[in-house]
């Protein structure tokens, strides 16, 4: 697979049965989701921990051109929420740092009682950003964080605001904060991590893609539908729509030029 400037993957690795045909069947459910799609979210490092020598074996499943994003652990965003939580953070990224190269982005998913307060917002993400240099994406989802101020901050520690369906606000739709990478969490409506997403939905999802990236260095589209095994389908439908979009820009004919 080539490098693109879109990439399109799913959260977790899970192969349903009503997808086995489109994928290799010799390998693991990684190596073989790793044959058609060039990125995925793990999601279980929010849940619980993985020894390093376990990130180290997902990294030699994969092809070199492969890239993962990693949710921060429940523990740093909902039990300390932000705060004084170094010493988890150290953790984690010792952990985490068996991926190697192919560790491309963190993602930190905020409750959505868990106010914008910019002292503690600040101490945070300065003290991630010391420790890391991965891109960093947050997905807020309490009002407060989509005023000017946590904007700001965010940009300021090069930090991309998740673009999320459904959105707990409408800004929450499109990516925000740093414009280097343009996040998007397709999380399943109108049920939450059960509902499909129609044809019409899935070619709108691939353009808005593909416009948001226009203006980043890197767009990343996950689908978390995952409860009856939607989101796999739906990144495939996705990832074809967007190389078509692709080849069809690469390949338009200039256009012609007044005598």
């Amino acid at each position: 697979m080539e490098n693109r400037s879109c990439v399109v993957g799913t959260a977790g690795w899970s192969i349903p049965a009503a997808y086995k045909a489109s994928f290799p069947a010799a390998g693991s459910q990684l190596e073989r989701y790793a044959m058609r799609l060039s990125i995925v979210e793990i999601n279980s490092s929010f849940h619980k921990p993985h020894r390093g020598e376990t990130f180290e074996r997902w990294a030699r499943s994969v092809p070199g051109h492969f890239r993962f994003s990693a949710k921060l652990p429940r523990a740093v965003t909902h039990e300390r929420r932000l705060q004084g939580c170094n010493d988890l953070l150290d953790i984690f990224l010792g952990q985490i740092g068996g991926l190697g190269a192919k560790l491309s982005v963190l993602l930190i998913q905020l409750p959505p009682s868990l106010q914008f307060e910019a002292q503690i917002a600040e101490n945070f993400f300065a003290s991630l950003r010391a420790k890391t240099d991965r891109r960093l994406v947050c997905e807020p989802r309490h009002p407060s964080w989509f005023d000017p101020e946590a904007e700001a901050l965010l940009s300021r520690f090069q930090v991309g605001r998740v673009a999320a369906d459904p959105a707990p606000v409408p800004a929450a739709a499109m990516p925000g904060g740093w414009r280097e990478i343009a996040y998007f969490r397709f999380h399943g409506a109108p049920r939450i991590y059960y509902s499909d997403y129609e044809a019409d939905q899935l070619l709108e999802i691939g353009r808005r893609l593909a416009e948001a990236s226009a203006s980043a260095a890197e767009g990343w589209c996950i689908f978390d539908n995952t409860a009856r095994g939607h989101a796999l389908g739906n990144a495939l439908s996705v990832d074809a729509a967007v190389r078509q979009m692709t080849f069809s820009s690469r390949n338009a004919l200039p256009s012609a030029t007044r005598a």
